[in-house]
């Protein structure tokens, strides 16, 4: 039974991510005003190394960089086990793609969000954004 339960929760995990991160990349790319909705209030975010903590700081930080265009390539995620998050629903979402800002070259980015249920929706506890830079320039 425990593995029945285990295999609900990672295709759910799987549901929510690909819904989560549609929501989300079209909130950052056409509607950044909003984006503090998708945090909780005590969120944190660390972007290209640059940490930020709390919704409305998130929400400042994002609406200063460039406009962006971002593309998906890659989406996994998985579920947080009950132990770590006092029983908590609790998703680890990873994604990968592309994102031009204004009319520079689009380039690769990495980001991992850790996502909890509020009700009936999805908060950001945690968002890591990473651009992927060669090592050897």
């Amino acid at each position: 039974m425990a593995n029945l339960e285990l295999r609900a929760k990672i295709d759910q995990a799987c549901r929510v991510a690909e819904e989560f991160t549609k929501l989300y990349y079209e909130t950052m790319d056409k509607r950044r005003h909003l984006i503090s909705r998708l945090y909780l209030e005590a969120g944190i975010l660390s972007w290209n190394g640059n940490g930020v903590k709390g919704n409305d700081r998130i929400q400042k930080f994002i609406i200063d960089l460039p406009a962006s265009d971002h593309a998906l390539v890659t989406l996994d995620a998985q579920p947080v086990l009950d132990i770590a998050t006092s029983g908590q629903l609790t998703f680890i979402i990873q994604a990968t793609g592309t994102v031009k800002y204004q009319e520079k070259t689009p380039k690769t980015f990495q980001q991992n969000f850790v996502v909890t249920a509020q009700g009936d929706k999805w908060k950001i506890a945690s968002d890591c954004f990473r651009i992927q830079e060669p090592l050897n320039k």
